[in-house]
């Protein structure tokens, strides 16, 4: 079974339209969704929730329409973060817990207590004296007490350290290891995406560019850099962005479509996103 399958999925506002968004999260496996601020991350994600109306398609979420009443009752079973967490401000960590408890029938206090030890969270500060970071923190303990098949995060690893980031990643990979766990990680920290992911969808102003396993883009993508003359035997049809110079072509290119004597260099997915991103104005 798929985690998430969505397919035609749009929603317009009145300055924004996301158009057309179609992609697959397999169980067991990590996708990461990026684009610019404004892309439709969030929106993309909203949707998955049944947060807030589509326009058009179908989203499909560990196995039910989230339009269904069987989706209410599945919700136990994803770990939702966003952006921002959204816990009343008096509270502290050991009422989190008392409330979660009554809240999630899989609520593990055993493990919640773990996560608060490993991030460093004290029991009894109050929210409103958490730095951003903490409260990211107590989001995700939250999120990943609750024994969920499906963890759903909007930026939950902007505003943490780097170290902390990385053990996060860590329980992100560990989370997965059981083929019944996926996550959906929305970022724009590229390199995060990089480290974990094995799809990467990338979303530009509402539009899905691509999503496709992030070994497969390594290797199909990479980048040359020559003098404008040199440039002009690449086949326009190998070229999906480039950057010309005073010195120089620099160029994201197919690989398969460039001649074998033609040095291509690795492309990160930094790299391929952002030619593709300038290719498409």
């Amino acid at each position: 079974m798929n985690a998430i399958e969505i397919k035609g999925l749009s929603k317009s506002y009145d300055d924004f339209r996301l158009d057309n968004i179609e992609f697959v999260l397999p169980s067991g496996c990590i996708i990461g969704l990026v684009g610019e601020n404004g892309a439709g991350k969030s929106t993309t994600i909203k949707l998955i929730m049944d947060a807030i109306k589509r326009d058009a398609g179908e989203v499909l979420v560990l196995g039910a329409d989230n339009r269904s009443r069987e989706f209410q009752s599945l919700k136990e079973d994803i770990g939702v973060v966003l952006d921002e967490a959204y816990f009343p401000e008096v509270l502290n960590a050991r009422n989190v817990n008392s409330i979660m408890k009554n809240t999630y029938r899989n609520w593990n206090e055993k493990q919640f207590s773990e996560f608060l030890t490993r991030f460093s969270l004290p029991l009894k500060k109050q929210f409103k004296d958490y730095s951003r970071g903490m409260k990211m923190k107590l989001a995700m303990a939250v999120a990943l007490s609750h024994d969920p098949k499906l963890l759903i995060l909007d930026e939950a690893t902007s505003g943490l350290d780097p170290m902390v980031r990385d053990e996060i990643l860590d329980i992100f990979n560990d989370f997965t290891r059981d083929e019944m766990h996926s996550v959906l990680l929305s970022s724009h920290i590229v390199s995060d995406l990089e480290k974990i992911c094995d799809y990467i969808a990338f979303i530009h102003r509402g539009k899905l560019l691509f999503c496709m396993e992030k070994d497969r883009l390594l290797e199909e993508y990479g980048i040359v850099r020559m003098t404008k003359a040199d440039f002009e035997a690449i086949p326009a049809e190998a070229v999906k962005g480039k950057k010309v110079t005073n010195f120089g072509v620099e160029a994201l290119v197919l690989r398969d479509a460039v001649s074998s004597a033609i040095t291509v260099e690795r492309a990160g997915i930094e790299d391929i996103i952002l030619y593709i991103a300038k290719g498409d104005k």
